[in-house]
């Protein structure tokens, strides 16, 4: 019996959203247009398919770039816990080291392998 308004309000949206749904069918305008049925980006008129291939390179770089600035995020927490514990500083600081240097051992493979360079 707890949840009875919460369906209502549910039943409610729902219901709302049919019948706007329902009046923009009925009452909206109806102008088809060739060029008004094109696809428009940033006031660039279309070149062809939109379905062309890209290298595999875009993803990897983005693949990459998320991977290390998501890591990077993890520095913030580890200022707040070594500003704030000062006892154990040197465990903390390790750890951080290990950290940094397990991304540097993946940043230099990356490199070595030549992910990032761009042709």
């Amino acid at each position: 019996m707890e949840y009875v308004p919460v369906l209502f309000l549910m039943g409610f949206g729902l219901l709302l959203a049919g019948i706007v749904l329902f009046l923009t069918q009925i009452l909206g305008p109806k102008l088809f247009h060739r060029m008004k049925n094109q696809p428009f980006e940033c006031g660039v008129p279309t070149h062809g398919d939109a379905r062309h291939r890209f290298s595999v390179r875009f993803y990897l770089v983005a693949i990459l770039f998320l991977l290390f600035d998501v890591e990077a995020i993890f520095f913030y927490p580890w200022a707040v816990v070594y500003r704030k514990y000062l006892a154990v500083n040197h465990f903390i600081l390790l750890e951080m080291g290990l950290f940094v240097g397990v991304l540097l051992v993946g940043y230099f493979y990356v490199v070595k392998k030549g992910a990032l360079e761009w042709d």
